[in-house]
């Protein structure tokens, strides 16, 4: 067993402490990683404040991870010591399932295994990235492109994924019109990717106070959603918006900025339902729809295309002693745009 020391949450809402986990001792295809570097998600919050339910502690959060590859399993082809890795939102899954087969690991029929506040296949807890080491299977590690700060690639992991993959999926690029909802920490990222794959950027933010850096993220248009004009004038303009807020919306507004045949997919996770008139569907042949991250060979695409196109995250790095106040800081929306922790500070 290997001891590392770890930030945990003891219960639902209760502030951090400094403790001790143990990781289990390297299988043949374990990676044992040295983290640098963890980012602070809204699901982290949404966990630790058992928002959601079912929440497990005491609770060690974190799935936006980067390090250094400290060991390596004697079965493990793919990495060796010294090794710039990451680990985001699972670590395990069935490897069997159509869905594992095809790539898509995150929709595996057998559950996968989240990186915490979960149980393995063996019924153990799982603990996450608030913490100095975690040892993963070799399949759920992907490489960080050497051009890419570890700090700044650890809220790709999830962040970056997490927005990736429904641009893509949905066919985000030249000749589309995009519309982002929420210009936060999921906000930023898709905008940079909807920009790099080529399409019209459009920003739907609360306010106007974040225009001048929605167009520096490579939006092409910027709108306050607190403007009753604003649904009018965009009214059937966008084949596809990507809604990144935990808030619930208006949805039959927004399904009215949608063509005929586009579609409105969410990622952001609002912890009440959201309601909707299905004549917003029906009217137009509109669709909505769901993302959830996105399986590993993807994930390590959307690094491989993050490096290429520049694209990455504006965060501040905090220590481990300021993770209470930056929680309050994300729930305040104070944050440009996400909080890492420098495991260093543990």
């Amino acid at each position: 067993m290997c001891q590392t020391k770890v930030l945990s949450a003891p219960s639902a809402k209760a502030k951090f402490e400094r403790t001790t986990i143990e990781r289990r001792d390297l299988r043949p295809q374990d990676i044992l990683i040295d983290i640098k570097y963890s980012g602070i998600c809204h699901s982290d919050i949404h966990s630790a404040y058992d928002e959601w339910g079912g929440g497990i502690f005491p609770m060690v959060p974190g799935h936006e991870i980067a390090g250094i590859v400290e060991a390596v399993g004697s079965e493990v082809s793919k990495f060796k010591v010294g090794d710039r890795v990451g680990v985001g939102c699972f670590v395990d899954s069935c490897g069997e399932c159509e869905y594992c087969l095809n790539g898509d690991e995150q929709y595996c029929t057998k559950g996968v295994v989240q990186t915490y506040n979960n149980l393995d296949y063996d019924g153990n807890p799982t603990y996450g990235g608030y913490s100095q080491k975690i040892v993963v299977k070799e399949g759920f590690v992907v490489r960080i492109p050497d051009s890419l700060g570890l700090d700044v690639a650890s809220p790709l992991l999830c962040a970056g994924i997490t927005t990736y993959s429904p641009l893509k999926h949905w066919n985000a690029g030249p000749g589309k019109k995009v519309a982002i909802v929420g210009m936060g920490g999921l906000g930023h990222m898709a905008i940079q990717y909807a920009h790099a794959l080529g399409a019209e950027v459009t920003v739907l933010s609360r306010s106007m106070d974040k225009k001048d850096e929605a167009l520096r993220f490579g939006a092409d248009h910027y709108y306050a959603t607190g403007d009753a004009e604003t649904f009018k004038t965009l009214a059937g303009r966008f084949d596809l918006i990507l809604n990144t807020v935990s808030a619930n919306l208006n949805v039959d507004a927004y399904l009215s900025l949608l063509r005929i045949d586009g579609t409105m997919v969410n990622v952001g996770a609002p912890a009440e339902p959201n309601q909707f008139s299905v004549f917003s569907l029906i009217m137009g042949r509109r669709s909505i729809a769901g993302s959830l991250v996105g399986g590993i060979a993807e994930t390590q695409e959307m690094l491989d295309f993050s490096a290429e196109h520049g694209v990455v995250p504006q965060i501040e790095v905090i220590s481990a002693d300021q993770v209470d106040e930056a929680y309050g800081r994300v729930l305040r929306s104070d944050v440009r745009y996400r909080f890492v922790i420098d495991v260093a500070t543990l």
